[in-house]
């Protein structure tokens, strides 16, 4: 919402919010289309070069995070980058899956049955690097929108140049830079140098490209450094899908190592699921204040779980000894005793938690708890003013805070006065 000089709030235009939308839905038309090419590819005999045959849910739910929390950003923060970036990361997907479809059916597949299909095959890569300089982007301007500093403005000229450069050193290569068309395909605009010369540009535009996620993740550090409050807050929200990205990419190593594709797959695709959302939660602030309670209940409900989990099967196994090993009574004993400590237990376990890990938590119950076994002996106003204050401030840290007592008129208590006597 922006603010005119009347404090008025202005809702953002619908046009922009429309065509946040028309763009996600650009962006899911692609997936459905590469989907589809796949498909005909099948159907052509070329199973060979069907692209989504490791593509599953975790896939399809990265493919389809970016450009749906880019699309909510657009639409109710328009003037915030950040979605329009994720968005223009869905749609170079998208465009992708796409173009790559259109190419191998028109060349490789059915060679002559698509017109033009020569070009996507020259400038598809050219849609892949766009993708990852958005990516570069989103972690360069989360959350603020602007650049840590004016300092790096000539990193992110330097940055916005690479796409463009490779872009136009694409132009001049003489064949395609994926290897499956170079036999089947020439470019018409290409120039062949001695040297190679639009090639080594391309690869150093990409160097340049895949460096700026790097430079971005830095920066994500820095700001953090120097953060305080509210971005400090959303930068948390950051870190915590930053940090479960990593887990699910050693996830993936170890599928690699394991040769397990289920596990890598489920690995690579929730490392690019989680960062979008947690990124749009941070812009949008939603909970933001929230992300201790949060960590807090879910390691306290793990650990429940793990816990009541191992006494169910004590419980069942040594009933089962007694009563016999297919004995209902024993699962019925077994979930009778979990049920009973499930609440004591859950109190304790959470109260070890957030005195573990929620720690701002655990002291605001203990001063609240305090402060009212101190309120039945406080009569002084002024004293019992100084010291909601004083909780107040301890429990919720605001910036400022005052209190204001509406004191009854003298009169008025006379007259109360004198009608209880």
């Amino acid at each position: 919402m922006a603010l005119t000089q009347g404090a008025r709030a202005v809702p953002p235009r619908r046009w922009l919010a429309g065509l946040a939308w028309a763009l996600w839905t650009l962006a899911m038309l692609g997936i459905v289309a590469s989907l589809w090419w796949d498909r005909l590819l099948r159907q052509a005999g070329r199973a060979d070069l069907v692209q989504s045959n490791a593509i599953g849910l975790a896939f399809l739910l990265a493919l389809v995070s970016a450009p749906t929390v880019g699309a909510v950003l657009a639409a109710r923060r328009p003037r915030h980058p950040v979605g329009w970036l994720l968005l223009g990361l869905g749609a170079s997907i998208g465009l992708t899956g796409f173009t790559d479809g259109y190419a191998l059916y028109g060349l490789l597949a059915r060679p002559g049955s698509l017109p033009a299909a020569r070009w996507p095959a020259i400038y598809g890569p050219a849609v892949a690097v766009a993708g990852i300089a958005c990516l570069g982007f989103v972690l360069l301007l989360t959350p603020t929108g602007r650049l840590p500093s004016p300092r790096w403005r000539w990193w992110a000229r330097v940055a916005a140049a690479a796409p463009v450069v490779y872009l136009v050193a694409l132009t001049l290569t003489p064949e395609p830079l994926d290897t499956f068309y170079r036999s089947v395909v020439t470019n018409p605009l290409g120039l062949r140098t001695p040297l190679e010369l639009p090639i080594k540009i391309t690869r150093a535009a990409v160097a340049v490209t895949v460096v700026a996620l790097v430079v971005g993740t830095l920066s994500l550090v820095v700001r953090f450094r120097r953060a305080r409050g509210t971005e400090r807050q959303q930068l948390r929200w950051v870190a915590l899908a930053a940090g479960l990205a990593s887990l699910a990419i050693l996830m993936a190593l170890a599928g690699m190592v394991t040769r397990n594709p289920a596990l890598r797959n489920w690995g690579i695709g929730v490392s690019f699921a989680v960062l979008p959302p947690a990124i749009g939660a941070a812009i949008l602030r939603y909970r933001l204040y929230d992300l201790d309670r949060i960590i807090s209940r879910t390691l306290g409900y793990g650990l429940l779980t793990l816990l009541l989990a191992a006494g169910y099967a004590v419980v069942a196994l040594g009933l089962g000894q007694l009563l016999g090993q297919d004995s209902s009574l024993a699962v019925a004993g077994a979930t009778l005793a979990v049920a009973a400590l499930f609440q004591p237990l859950r109190r304790r376990v959470q109260a070890g938690v957030d005195r573990r890990f929620n720690r701002r938590r655990h002291d605001a119950a203990r001063i609240v708890e305090a402060f009212s076994t101190r309120l039945s002996d406080q009569v002084d106003l002024d004293g019992l003013t100084a010291e909601v204050l004083g909780v107040v401030d301890q429990t919720m840290q605001p910036t400022r805070a005052s209190l204001w007592l509406r004191r009854q008129p003298v009169s008025n208590a006379s007259t109360a006065t004198a009608r209880r006597r």
